[in-house]
């Protein structure tokens, strides 16, 4: 029940900021509240008994970065590569789910997959510049056979790059 609570605040959330892409860039807490869940998550995945080790490892995306570079580049390449980064994440966790029966840990990675995806489909709709798109992903990536560094590499992405990518939409949107 109260993942699906959490489910129906967050796509409302999600909503509102399709509707007003400023919503969610502006209210600094939501970023907070979902670094909270993606956390949440982490733990919960954390504390399942018996997840197994992943026959086909699931390939994940690299997340970490320089504050430096990042600055450096544009809005929309910081958009893109977020993009891409979700795209590959979304993609281990459909992996993980075929392979992960136990319930605990099928859960989290339910979990995980709406959030995922609902931030993916946000930077869909909030195209910064005109453009085809995508312009092909070049992604450090890394084989993890252990359900828990999918969760990990999640909370990293949303507590790192999309934190900062939100804050720097916030200069421009939020005056």
């Amino acid at each position: 029940l109260s993942g699906l609570l959490l489910l129906t605040s967050f796509l409302l959330h999600v909503e509102e900021a399709r509707a007003s892409p400023t919503r969610l860039v502006c209210d600094d807490r939501l970023i907070q509240k979902y670094i909270g869940e993606a956390k949440d998550m982490e733990k919960k995945a954390g504390q399942c008994q018996a997840l197994p080790t992943l026959s086909c490892p699931a390939v994940l995306p690299l997340v970490d970065f320089s504050l430096q570079q990042w600055k450096s580049k544009s809005n929309e390449t910081k958009r893109q590569e977020i993009l891409c980064d979700l795209a590959m994440l979304v993609g281990a966790v459909v992996e993980a789910q075929g392979q992960v029966t136990q319930e605990c840990g099928a859960r989290q990675l339910s979990q995980l997959y709406r959030q995922a995806n609902s931030f993916f489909l946000f930077l869909q709709t909030f195209s910064l510049e005109e453009g085809p798109w995508p312009p092909g992903c070049s992604l450090r990536t890394m084989e993890q056979t252990h359900v828990p560094s999918i969760f990990l590499t999640y909370r990293q992405l949303v507590q790192g790059k999309l934190r900062f990518f939100f804050h720097e939409m916030a200069k421009d949107l939020c005056q």
